[in-house]
């Protein structure tokens, strides 16, 4: 069981780690076109609320090295759509780029993108599998306490995230990634039917790099396409 000790302190490097991730990727010039070369299942990467797709870099950066195609929706922004209107762009982008047999690679809201697209938005099965990592696939709590609408939509009383957590037809093709302890979702990441992935650390934002994430999204990017697709 974790001390109250050791979640401060994951809580202090989380916020740490999401600090200067933001920095970096205020200040970073690096092209979206810079990781679409590559032979292997190509990866649509999604990230979560407040991030531009630079927060992902880590992620971004060890896909395309190991030989995926990474494409990011630039027009998502910082990610404040409502889920159903971010996971109908999503759904955009791979019509009009083709794109089949992709992974989705997702954060925190992300997750939800990634999910309804799958269950609604996805007739011909283009995505063939996701990993979420730090997913709110519940909902969290604390979103009843937020101002902002975008927050607020995070609520496990809203009506899409009631529909997301009922639906589970797509959740076997759905690897879910999380810590011991996660400052923004008290009710934690695991879905029913998926693949969970439970890492021996804790926090919202550091998790992305970490090396047990890594192994996980790499191993899900190299696996046989699931029956049906």
């Amino acid at each position: 069981m974790s001390t109250v000790f050791q979640i401060a302190d994951w809580w202090a490097r989380d916020y740490a780690y999401a600090i200067g991730r933001q920095l970096r990727s205020a200040a970073s010039r690096v092209s979206p076109d810079e990781f679409l070369g590559g032979t292997g299942r190509p990866v649509v990467v999604i990230p979560g609320i407040y991030e531009d797709w630079r927060f992902m870099l880590p992620l971004i950066r060890e896909l395309h090295a190991a030989g995926h195609p990474v494409h990011v929706v630039t027009v998502l922004q910082r990610n404040r759509l409502k889920v159903p209107n971010a996971a109908a762009l999503i759904a955009g982008h791979l019509r009009d780029k083709d794109l089949r047999d992709v992974m989705i690679v997702a954060h925190s809201k992300g997750g939800l993108i990634g999910k309804y697209a799958m269950m609604s938005l996805d007739p011909e099965r283009r995505i063939s599998r996701m990993v979420a990592v730090c997913a709110p696939f519940s909902g969290s709590r604390y979103a009843h306490y937020m101002v902002l609408p975008s927050l607020r939509a995070l609520s496990p009383r809203n009506a899409v995230t009631v529909q997301l957590a009922r639906e589970q037809s797509v959740n076997e093709r759905i690897t879910s990634v999380y810590g011991l302890f996660d400052p923004h979702i008290p009710e934690g990441s695991v879905l029913p039917g998926a693949r969970n992935v439970q890492l021996d650390t804790g926090g919202h934002f550091r998790i992305l790099a970490h090396k047990d994430t890594i192994h996980a999204v790499l191993t899900e990017a190299e696996a046989p396409a699931p029956a049906g697709n």
